[in-house]
């Protein structure tokens, strides 16, 4: 016998072995089921403070299904498993993925119906309850405050030095990032730091030539 026809009969009567029974099915994809409504769960619990969306929610929670399903069929013939390789490797996924944190909820999902499909149910345990765990726990870093914007529209073109001082006063690390300068007037958006952005605005506001103050927050990336 040749080496491989050793590696030939060893494949082969290593998926004839495989004796998956109604009941392995059902406790399978039992147990699977639970742990997607966990991440459902879980989904839902930490999107209360940014924007939830309740298809892609119900994906993750369906996901570990199919994905068990098709890990069990790939178990019991490798004619289905090289068929199953062959369908998926043709397939296009084409929908953007707006917050980094769903891919982490995508391959959670994935992954749980991989792994309970190979009947690990202790490793998709303790592999969900570690994510769980570190979500919640980096949630509670604190994260830096964000700088603001200050945009100020004035008819007077010379108002650096009167803007400057008030913003030594009210302000901390100010630095221009847009001047726009016109026969009207001037433009101009500043970045930085306060901790009384009232003030600061009625103060700005008040300077001579000044027609309108703004200051905006964002919630987005921010600069250590």
């Amino acid at each position: 016998m040749s080496f491989s026809d050793v590696i030939k009969k060893s494949v082969l009567e290593g998926f004839t072995q495989s004796d998956i029974g109604t009941v392995t099915i059902v406790v399978t994809l039992g147990v699977t089921g639970l742990i997607a409504l966990y991440i459902y769960a879980i989904y839902r619990l930490a999107s209360r403070s940014a924007f939830y969306n309740r298809d892609f929610n119900k994906t993750l929670a369906l996901m570990p299904i199919v994905t068990a399903g098709i890990v069990l069929a790939m178990q019991s013939s490798i004619v289905i498993s090289l068929g199953m390789v062959g369908a998926l490797s043709i397939v296009r996924f084409r929908n953007a993925v707006k917050d980094s944190m769903d891919l982490l909820y995508l391959f959670w999902s994935i992954g749980v119906g991989i792994i309970c499909g190979a009947r690990l149910f202790e490793i998709a345990v303790v592999v969900s309850l570690a994510v769980t765990a570190l979500i919640f726990l980096l949630d509670l870093v604190p994260a830096a405050k964000p700088p603001y914007l200050l945009v100020i529209n004035s008819t007077d073109a010379e108002i650096d030095m009167a803007l400057n001082q008030l913003l030594n006063r009210y302000a901390k690390g100010a630095r221009i990032k847009s001047r726009n300068v016109s026969k009207h007037g001037v433009d101009l958006i500043l970045e930085l730091r306060t901790d009384d952005g009232g003030r600061l605005v009625s103060a700005c506001a008040a300077l001579p030539g000044v027609e309108s103050v703004n200051l905006l927050a964002h919630d987005g990336e921010v600069r250590y």
